[in-house]
């Protein structure tokens, strides 16, 4: 075999590698992710002004969301929402079991890099949040709110299905941090 003919051959599975992921279009999708959520929040000391005990913990979590895309060749702008359940994390402060059950819809601007099958991309939009307070199964109470969230995440496209791999976090008031790490599948309609 002619060394032309061997790189010709060799070159044919790269190209057709990227050219099936190159035709990720512009439209509508929709996917769901699973992943592992993690709350850090401080919760005051009801007797003690002063004293704050630490709560960090993590739990499964979920989200369905839909979107729509606009591929302008390298650069994907888009627009998501979504629903998200942040799980129900619990652990014991001073021997007493205390859950955070969260959960929220979601709306994000997306901008994203396209390389052939392969893209990253950012997301930064709002969450309305509802979180469930309780304490050894009883209610203490719940709140809830509007606020930032922010994300990145990388993309694997093979035509209409993607798989996406994020990092999200939500700003959420009087939570330190809560972040989510999932994995997820995309179908573009």
């Amino acid at each position: 075999m002619k060394l032309s003919n061997l790189m010709a051959f060799g070159t044919l599975p790269v190209a057709l590698f990227f050219a099936l992921g190159a035709q990720a279009e512009s439209g509508l999708y929709a996917g769901g992710s699973v992943g592992s959520v993690t709350i850090q929040a401080d919760i005051p000391d009801e007797d003690n002004i002063d004293e704050v005990f630490e709560f960090d913990e993590n739990d499964f979590a979920w989200k369905a969301f839909a979107g729509y895309n606009f591929d302008l060749t390298v650069v994907d702008l888009a627009i998501e929402g979504g629903y998200v359940d942040l799980g129900a994390p619990s652990g014991d402060i001073l021997g007493t079991n205390v859950e955070l059950d969260a959960n929220g819809w979601d709306i994000f601007g997306l901008a994203g890099l396209q390389l052939g099958p392969i893209g990253a991309f950012a997301k930064a939009g709002v969450i309305s949040w509802d979180v469930e307070a309780t304490v050894e199964g009883l209610d203490a109470g719940d709140d809830d709110g509007t606020d930032p969230a922010y994300g990145v995440g990388v993309r694997f496209n093979v035509g209409s299905f993607e798989i996406r791999g994020e990092y999200e976090m939500f700003d959420l008031d009087n939570v330190d941090d809560v972040f989510m790490l999932s994995a997820g599948l995309v179908w573009t309609f």
